[in-house]
């Protein structure tokens, strides 16, 4: 049934896009083959005791009093021992090298994204092209890009499974992530921390594009749909849930900064008891 169950999973973080997805894959297997080499022969020696060790096995030494063994002390405490060192040290390399907050390595100037975790939502702020999107992240492919990820509400969390590194967000606090998209293609992101109501259907779609088509996204993005102030911001921050994609042709580039400093007022977070009924599925204009 295994198969069966398992058939409309994708393999996500096994089938990752960039150095970031990448190098925490080959940190996902080296540890995985560093606990299986003590797992694996620890399971196939006991049933090799087993099978010794039968009733019916007359060659066998029983030795009801033995109690102690130096050697197989040191061997039973060496292994996890050593297992733990090189566990330790896969962690430890991999936590500096991957530092969300520490630059990729690229010859292409890192693009900026801002991000504001709103009830039920993600908010992308390009502040230096000056225009913003709803659930729908474009970033162009082989560039880095620099998340400064913020909440307009209670505590979230950022996600891109392909991308790697998943990161928190917090109310009144700035966090950073950096990431790369190695080749064009579609994403699926989400957000990875319970926040109440609408938790569920709040994940956004990553497009990573050409450098022409990107250009050419902003330009035709520039061309259509509202403002972002903050009057249009406080219409956004409202909660609502399964809301569509949407641009904002001019983005304030003090808003994100107004957020993060709590300028502009937190959203109230989930309430207590039933959803209020104007949190029903809805789109923002």
């Amino acid at each position: 049934m295994a198969p069966i169950v398992l058939a409309a999973c994708q393999p996500a973080v096994l089938d990752p896009q960039g150095t970031v997805g990448i190098a925490e894959k080959t940190i996902l297997i080296d540890s995985l083959a560093i606990m299986l080499a003590i797992v694996v022969p620890t399971i196939v020696v006991t049933f090799i005791f087993a099978w010794w060790f039968r009733a019916s096995n007359t060659r066998a030494t029983y030795l009801p009093n033995w109690e102690y063994s130096g050697r197989i002390e040191l061997i039973v405490w060496s292994i996890p021992l050593l297992v733990i060192m090189l566990l330790g040290g896969v962690a430890w390399i991999g936590s500096h090298e991957l530092d969300p907050a520490k630059p990729l390595t690229s010859d292409t100037p890192p693009l900026e994204v801002q991000v504001v975790a709103l009830d039920w939502k993600w908010l992308f702020i390009y502040p230096g092209q000056r225009i913003a999107s709803v659930n729908h992240l474009v970033v162009p492919a082989g560039t880095p890009i620099h998340f400064s990820l913020t909440s307009a509400s209670v505590m979230n969390a950022f996600f891109v499974p392909r991308f790697g590194s998943m990161i928190y967000t917090m109310n009144g606090m700035t966090t950073e992530l950096n990431l790369l998209a190695d080749a064009p293609g579609t994403f699926h992101g989400l957000s990875s921390h319970y926040s109440g109501d609408g938790f569920s259907d709040m994940h956004f779609e990553v497009q990573a594009v050409s450098a022409q088509r990107f250009a050419a996204w902003i330009d035709a993005t520039r061309g259509m749909g509202p403002s972002l102030d903050a009057k249009s911001y406080a219409a956004l921050a409202r909660q609502s849930v399964n809301t569509t994609p949407s641009t904002f042709r001019a983005a304030d580039p003090d808003l994100f900064q107004q957020i993060v400093t709590q300028q502009l007022p937190p959203g109230p977070g989930p309430q207590t008891g039933r959803p209020n009924p104007s949190v029903s599925p809805q789109t923002e204009d």
